[in-house]
């Protein structure tokens, strides 16, 4: 299984907009991915719902996982990042 641990650069974390454009690329993928707060943060939610991204409540400075696992991952796994990254 891949991951990556990616800190939320957005003034307003990973909520709104941003999490709406992790989501529409996360659903375009054909396997599972998961999302959770990094240091023991919660339970793992489903990286293609945008209100279970919205209930983590990641805020700005958080770090967050991602994972996935079957092909492609990797390169997916580094959208996504790059996604949950950008300010």
């Amino acid at each position: 299984m891949g991951e990556r641990k990616v800190t939320v650069a957005a003034e307003v974390g990973l909520h709104a907009r941003p999490a709406a454009t992790f989501v529409k690329r996360a659903q375009l993928a054909p396997m599972d991915i998961s999302v959770a707060k990094a240091g023991g943060g919660g339970a793992p939610v489903n990286g293609k719902s945008i209100l279970a991204i919205m209930a983590l409540d990641v805020r700005q400075g958080e770090t967050v996982v991602i994972s996935a696992e079957g092909d492609g991952s990797e390169e997916i796994l580094d959208e996504l990042a790059t996604i949950a990254g950008a300010p």
